[in-house]
Order: C-alpha cells, then structure tokens, then sequence
C-alpha cells in the first residue's frame, strides 16, 4: 500500500514550484521502519523529474538527507516525516530545491550574517504540533547559512539515543552537544538565543513607528479577529504578539468552530495569519508586552527591549497559559516528567506509568490518549467528582490501564535529580498521604489569563487575574479595550474569543469617532 496514498497528487502540484534538482540521500538497514522509509522516498521521487533517490551512510538509520545537487545545502531527517511533520518534509526539499522562502528578507539575512559553525539536533514527536515550527525554522536557517546543519529526529524511532539524553519533552534542540532549548520556537527566537544583538535590534525596529489608531496586543483568534475588524474600518492598526495564533497553536482537533467540521490549532494558525495580512495590519513579531502605559491622548505599550508603541486604543488580547500546580518538584522536573502537552510529549512515554492531573475535558481526554501508548494511566483530580463530558468518562473507566483516583491534592512532584520518578498527593477525605511512582506527569488544570504585565496601569483584574470588561469590551481605562482568554468573557471557546475580538474593534472604532473630532486621526476614521 502506498506510504502517500492520496497525498501524492497534491505533492507533485507542490514539486512543480522546484527550481534546481534535489536529491534524496538515505541511509538504511534491514528493518521494516526502513523499508518504510525507502518506499516513502521513492513515491516522493517519482512526483517530480527534479528529485532522485540515492543510498548514503549514516550512524542514524533510518534517517535521509535532502541536498541541493552539486552543492553543500542540505538539511536530515532521521524519521519517516508523515503527521504532523509532512509540511516540515515539503517546505524542505522545496527551499533546498530553490523555491524562496516567505520569511522575511531582513530575518534571512541575519541568518546569512551569523558567524561561527552550528550542529542542530532536533528530537521530535510526529504527533507533536508544535514541533513543526522549530524544525521549519532550523532547516530554513541551513539552508539559507551553509555553517548551519541540522537534523530533525524523531524520538520513538532513536529510543536509545533519546533516553541517553533524557529528552522527555518534544521538541528538545540541541546546539553543537548541549542542550539548547525546549518547547516553540520562530525563527526570530532562534536568532535571539545566538545573536545577542538580535533582541535589541528587533526592538529598535519597532521604535520611531506612528501612532497607531487600535495596537492589538496579543495574537491568538480574538486578537486576530480584533486587527481584521479594525483593519477594515480603514484606520491604522497594529498587532504586537509574542506569535500569531496563541493557545490554538497548542490545540490538536478543532471540531466545534461553526461552518469548519475539523481543523487544527496549526491549520487554524496560518488561516489566521493569512487573513490578518490579507489587510493593512502591522504585525509586530515576536515581541512580548511588559507594560501598559496609559495617557490622556496617547497609550504607549512597552515590549521587551524597551520599544514603546503608541495608540490612540489598545485592545487588550494576550490569552492564557497552562496553569501550573505550583507544587515542589514542578519547577524543577519541568520538561524532564512534567509536561502540559500530551499530544507532544506522549509518544515519549511508551510503555511507562504516567499521572494526569485535572478531572475536566482536556484531563479526561489526555488521559484517554495517554492509555493508548503508556503502560498505565492515573487521573487525579482535586473534587469529589470529574468534570468532563459524560461520554468522555464512560470511555476513559472503560479503560483497562487507567485508573481514577478523586479528592487527591497532588503535593509534591519527586525525582531523581534528573527526571521524575514520582508524585505525592493527599486524600481530601482521610487526610491520608500517598505516593505514586511513575515517569511523567500531564498537568491539565486549565489556563492562566495573562495579564500581570497589566500591574499597576489602572486597569481592574478580578480574582481569577482576568481583566475586567463589560459586554463592549471596554474596560475601567479609557480607550482601552480587553477581548478573549484574558478577559471577563464567559466562555473560553475560540468561536468566543472571535466574537469577543471583534466587540472590542468596534467598540474601538465607535470610541475614536467620539473622541477624535477636529484632530488628523478624523480623517482617519471617517
């Protein structure tokens, strides 16, 4: 059976835009996941006259090298790139085959100007969403500097090698032998962490810009929606976000966003960005927010490094984050057992005892995933009863490797000093206090809203740190606006924080008609 199946057609579309002869280098065993890979490689040189299959030699097989034929680019694999990393696959053998890369010209040329030589290694989880980001901008890079190289490696076919690093979070790089970084990355946080430079630069660039009518903070869907609708009203908009699309990078399966039966968080991501440039939206990236200014005529917005933009309105935007247990051990194990993603992070621990803590959806559904690879599963949660779905409880008490364990406070994360061997929890009935021993924990315990760089503007934040607006968005500032995750909406769907987005826009827009009368910003909004 075909390794594409009906993938292929839509490759050799792809594979038309090559512009120099590309060749598929693959270094192989006797093993079936090598025979896998071989059929893979050769289905993929029979899309296009331009790509050619050859054998080569390497301490990772299976793995294959894409190179540019006669020359020194190149970029590695050692996986058989299908899931999530299909995309990493294509983008790769069309940048090294010459198709230019839509990264900006001032980023590409900052990576043609880094000095010194670089060996990346990328461990990965072909179920992993956020993985792609970092191997696309890795690659990228070696293409782009021929000091760079880099090879993407998928964790459950190199168990052995993975292990003897104890990688135990996807993705894990690593730079020349040390480890370098884990979890997203862009390809301006990449050039952050080897050009000290970078981040001044990048902040630099941000300073001397006009004021804008609406600056957006944060990027994930009621941010984007929020520019969309300014955008559109014909005033001068801006978006200032760590990365466009926020926690819905962070989401697997999207069934329940009205009119799109299935996507997903990456899918979705790019939808969102495309729509955004599609329209005279400044987009300001990577750069996080750390401080809100407020002024009688002018808000200015601080971003790491410094930079202060201005706006006549703010829409407040920047989402939530994982919450955390904020127990012993947590810290400390973090990405070496504890982990918040298990689409990303399971396949590591096949085979292992695992914990879940958080009895709502997404703990029910992690562990009902988790029992499908791990050779146990407990779900702890805090109440006297899960949260979830009902259907999503039959299904996971169904299970024969899971277990459920209620009214347990998890204590205490244990470990061996490098990874985690075990957790303690407390019996909120009995008092009683039990450990577990296990080799990961999946904290689902829902979100954080992000707004402590919010502290002492003037603006309200409620007890659960959510920004406090009305039904408009409007919050307690004047020409500020707070839409989304962050904010006192109440319900925390994407469809939500769409609607949620676009409120506050116009709420904007309605705000600057009212108030700007007689100056330039007029013109502007008329």
């Amino acid at each position: 059976m075909p390794v594409l199946g009906q993938l292929s057609k839509q490759l050799e579309q792809h594979f038309k835009l090559l512009r120099q002869p590309v060749e598929l280098a693959a270094a192989l065993d006797d093993s079936p996941r090598s025979r896998q890979l071989s059929e893979f490689l050769d289905e993929v040189a029979a899309l296009s006259e331009l790509i050619t299959v050859t054998r080569s030699d390497d301490p990772r097989r299976p793995s294959f090298a894409i190179s540019r034929v006669g020359t020194d680019v190149s970029v590695r694999f050692a996986a058989i790139p299908l899931g999530h990393e299909l995309t990493s696959f294509v983008l790769a053998v069309l940048q090294v085959g010459g198709h230019p890369s839509t990264v900006r010209p001032e980023i590409l040329e900052q990576v043609r100007q880094l000095e010194g030589d670089y060996e990346f290694v990328t461990y990965l989880s072909l179920t992993c969403q956020n993985c792609p980001e970092v191997v696309q901008a890795l690659n990228l890079m070696s293409v782009i500097n021929p000091r760079i190289r880099h090879v993407a490696v998928d964790g459950s076919l190199f168990k052995d090698e993975v292990e003897a690093r104890n990688v135990l979070a996807v993705p894990t790089v690593y730079l020349n032998g040390q480890e370098f970084d884990q979890g997203r990355m862009t390809i301006e946080q990449v050039l952050a962490k080897l050009d000290s430079s970078a981040a001044s630069k990048a902040a630099h660039a941000l300073a001397g810009k006009d004021p804008f009518d609406v600056l957006v903070v944060g990027a994930g869907p009621a941010g984007v929606s929020a520019a969309i609708y300014a955008a559109r009203k014909g005033i001068r908009t801006g978006i200032v976000a760590d990365r466009i699309g926020g926690q819905v990078l962070d989401t697997m399966a999207i069934e329940n966003l009205v009119s799109v039966p299935y996507t997903e968080g990456p899918q979705l991501a790019t939808a969102l960005e495309q729509h955004a440039r599609s329209y005279d939206v400044d987009i300001m990236t990577p750069h996080n927010a750390v401080r809100l200014i407020p002024g009688s005529e002018l808000h200015e917005v601080e971003v790491e490094g410094g930079a202060l933009l201005r706006a006549r309105t703010v829409i407040i935007a920047t989402g939530a984050r994982w919450r955390q247990l904020g127990v012993p051990g947590e810290q400390d194990y973090r990405n070496h057992g504890v982990t918040y993603c298990p689409h990303c992070d399971g396949p590591l621990f096949k085979g292992k005892r695992v914990a879940v803590i958080g009895g709502g959806n997404s703990g029910v559904e992690a562990a009902i995933d988790l029992a499908g690879v791990t050779a146990h599963v407990t779900l702890l949660e805090f109440a006297a009863e899960l949260r979830a779905d009902e259907i999503l409880q039959r299904k996971l008490y169904s299970l024969p490797n899971a277990e459920v364990v209620l009214n347990a406070r998890t204590t205490e994360v244990a470990g061996d000093g490098h990874k985690v061997t075990g957790l303690r929890y407390a019996d909120q009935v009995s008092g009683a206090v039990r450990d577990v021993t296990l080799d990961g924990v999946f904290v689902q315990i829902g979100l954080l809203p992000i707004t402590e760089w919010l502290a002492g503007a003037g603006l309200e934040i409620n007890e659960r740190g959510e920004a406090v607006a009305d039904d408009r968005g409007t919050t307690a500032i004047p020409g500020v606006f707070a839409a989304g995750d962050c904010a006192t909406t109440a319900y925390k769907q994407i469809v939500t924080a769409f609607g949620s987005g676009s409120t506050a826009a116009l709420s904007a827009f309605d705000y600057l008609i009212r108030t700007t009368a007689g100056t330039d910003a007029d013109v502007a909004v008329a």
